[in-house]
This record gives structure tokens, sequence and C-alpha cells, in this order.
């Protein structure tokens, strides 16, 4: 009794804000929702759009593949998205030439990667050099504006390069044969880092030393993948998200949201807990249309938006946010933005809704030891499930999964197997996850 005195003032701060958290993205699922508006980009003469990156709220930059004149560009924004202009004209003698990736290591010094050129700036894109490289990447990683990683897939000249002169020369750090070299590189700071083939092969790698040497993981590859810090990070396939809390040795798979098709193409960081991806779609009035995906609580639950109902974008395949509220999205040559950080119109009633029809129960008592009793009201009847998930997001135990009518009910969870620690339950209805509340469990 007198730790549960303890603890309890301390513990209902934090599952309030667990609460207010999750609130906050259980009713972001399955809304059409404003706050989100439709971006274009100017005539390109048939050249897509093969990446961009934003520097700021109003500064972005993005890079095209080559059209039929023969043509590829460097487009800039400065109001955010809503004006593109065309920075730099390549003209190319190949048809399939494309620029590959585009970065800023600051708000003057950017690299424009193409297929057997480099394009660099240190004037904030006013002006941009060419330095001629041979190199055919696949991808590149910029870490500085001195020091850069790119993989190459192709035979016995594939691997991993390096250079540490700002792009000029290129060195072959590490081949591992002319069949399993990556096609995909990502580094979070200058000794961390992952490679990968691609999403539906096996090899996928991690360094800690800038590149030189490689574990296989024996892991699935990639899409997508961003750190937070040198512990944290997520990383997204065709049907699934997953977390590490080691720097990359263990990955946990998450539960996505659901959806008529999924896919984890492009992810962005708000914090730790918030970060958003792209690429997953729904069927809606008949139309595909592509949704963006975000979770409050790490991954563990994730919700969705449908930018707007007359927006019929198929999926989107790029996503980036600067600060909490300013974000793009973008598929091809049109995407939507928002600078109100997607926390949006319609969510206090959909909240209203689902407090009303359903409602999950704090367990009692917390902390507990053996044994905690979570109760439940619902309204109506639904398909309920109750799942109990440990910290790292990993589902331990379904407690009910069963179609209910409208009534009061309990279940009991008795985790004498497991150790002692924090645990997650939500509580799922027809396919969505309406809440998530926090235990604490004390052997």
């Amino acid at each position: 009794m007198k730790l549960q005195k303890t603890v309890s003032p301390i513990l209902d701060g934090l599952i309030l804000l667990v609460f207010i958290l999750f609130f906050s993205s259980a009713g972001f699922q399955d809304k059409n929702t404003m706050g989100w508006y439709q971006q274009y980009f100017p005539n390109l003469n048939g050249s897509t759009i093969k990446d961009m990156t934003f520097l700021d709220s109003l500064t972005g930059f993005a890079v095209t593949n080559t059209n039929s004149s023969l043509q590829a560009y460097i487009l800039k924004t400065t109001n955010g998205g809503d004006n593109w202009n065309i920075n730099y004209t390549y003209s190319q003698s190949n048809i399939n030439w494309y620029f590959v990736k585009i970065g800023f290591v600051d708000s003057n010094t950017g690299f424009a990667f193409g297929e057997t050129e480099m394009f660099k700036t240190t004037n904030g894109g006013d002006h941009w050099n060419i330095i001629i490289n041979d190199l055919y990447p696949h991808d590149i990683a910029i870490i500085n504006k001195d020091t850069m990683l790119a993989v190459l897939s192709n035979g016995f000249n594939g691997g991993v390069y390096r250079s540490t002169n700002g792009g000029i020369n290129w060195q072959n750090i590490w081949n591992n044969g002319p069949n399993y070299n990556p096609k995909k590189i990502y580094m979070y700071d200058k000794n961390l880092g992952f490679a990968c083939i691609d999403f539906q092969h096996p090899q996928s790698y991690r360094t800690t030393n800038g590149g030189l040497n490689w574990t296989n993981l024996n892991d699935s590859g990639y899409s997508a993948i961003k750190f937070y810090d040198s512990l944290t990070g997520w990383k997204g396939f065709i049907n699934e998200t997953r977390k590490t809390t080691d720097g990359g040795l263990t990955w946990i798979r998450q539960t996505p949201p659901s959806t008529s098709s999924f896919a984890c193409r492009s992810l962005s960081i708000i914090n730790k807990d918030t970060l958003w991806f792209v690429g997953c779609e729904i069927i809606q009035n008949s139309w595909y249309k592509g949704i963006i995906c975000k979770t409050t609580n790490g991954g563990l639950n994730w919700g969705y938006q449908v930018p707007d109902t007359s927006i019929h974008i198929v999926r989107y395949d790029y996503i980036n946010f600067v600060g909490n509220n300013n974000g793009w999205a973008y598929f091809l040559n049109t995407g939507v933005h928002t600078n109100t950080g997607g926390i949006i119109n319609g969510i206090s009633n959909n909240q209203n809704i689902i407090i009303s029809d359903y409602k999950l129960f704090q367990n009692y008592p917390n902390p507990f030891n053996p044994s905690t009793t979570i109760s439940y009201n619902l309204s109506k009847s639904g398909n309920v499930r109750i799942k109990v998930f440990d910290v790292t997001g990993k589902e331990i135990e379904e407690l009910v999964n069963k179609i209910l009518q409208a009534g009061s009910y309990k279940i009991t969870f008795n985790p004498t197997k497991y150790t002692s620690g924090i645990y997650f339950y939500s509580m799922i209805i027809d396919g969505k996850v309406l809440d998530t509340k926090r235990m604490v469990y004390i052997r």
C-alpha cells in the first residue's frame, strides 16, 4: 500500500500524458481531414521528381529524371512549395539519365547527384558546378561537405565508395562480391550506418566505423530508414514497420495501420514518439487514395489521414517534416503540404464519438502484483480485441478477441511469466485502435 500511494501520483501524471498523446493519434485515424492542401510543380516537359529536400519551412529543392527533350532539372522553392522555379537545367544525351539524390549540409552548400555527374553549390543553389565522377551510384549518404558514401550494386565494380574531398575522388572501401552489393545506404552520423540490396532481399548491413566494415544483420532490407538518435530508429518495408532501441542490432516488428495496400516508402521523425510515413493506400468512394500515417507513441499504434476528399493522389512516395508543423508529402509531380502539423479539424468530434461509444478504464491495482483487472464499457456491439504490449511495442498477449454486445466487461491480466516493468494495453474495435493505457508490473 505504501508503494502504491507513493507511485500513484507520478503514475497518474504519466498515464494522463500517454492518454492525451494517444488520443491525438486515435482521433487521427481514418478521417477525411483538411489542413493539408495540394501543391504542384511547373511544367517539366515530362520529367518527374526523383528526390526532394527542405532546409526550413520555406526553402526546398527537388531533382528530376530526363524528359524526351533530354533535359533534367534542379528546382527550388522559397515559399514552402507553393511555387517552384527551375533552378538549373542539365542537357543530356541519354533518355534514361536521372538525378539520384539532392542534399544540403547547410544553407549554402549542397550536392545533386546524377548517374555520372555530381553538381555542387556553395551559394544556396544560385549556381551549380559540375564534377564528373563516372560513379553510377544507386544511392548516396552525405555526411558533411567533404565526406560522403555511395553504393553501387553492379558486378565487380559494386560496393561502398567513399569520398573525403567533396566528391571529386572516390575510393572503393568495401565490396561484397558481384551479386550482393547494396543499392541503398543511410548514415546516421559519420560512424553508424545501414545498407541493403533492397526491401525484398534479406541482406541488410550495419557499420559502426564509417563504412570500412559491415556486419550482415541477416535481416530484411528496407525501403525507408531513419534514426532519432544513435540507439532509436525505424525502418519500413512493403508490409510492416520495425523499431530498434539498440542501434540497429535488433529490430522489433510493429503493428501497422489497417489499409488497402501497405508500404512504407519514406519516413520523417519529429521526436522519439512522433513520426510519419507514407506509401500506403486505401479505397474510398471507388478511388485508390494515398494516405499519410502517423504515430505519437513511438510506433506502438499508427493512425492515418486522407489529406482531403478532393485530392486523388494514389499514393505518396516522399514525406518530410521541418519542425513540428511544416510537412510535405509528394508523388511524381504533385503533393500536399501542411503548416499546422497535420493535427486538424474533425479530431475533437471523433474523440467524442469514441469516448461515448467505448470506454477503456485504467487497470486496477496499478502498480500490481500478481494480477490486475482491466475494465471496459461498450454502448454498442463490436468486434473487441484487448491486446498487451511490452515496452518495445511487441505484442505479448491477446486477452480478448470476440464480438461483444453493449455492456460492461472485465478481464484479468496475470503476467507471472513476464519480468517486472512497464506494459501497455490497447482496445481495438472493428480493427481500429481506439485507446491505449499504461500499467506497471512489480514482481
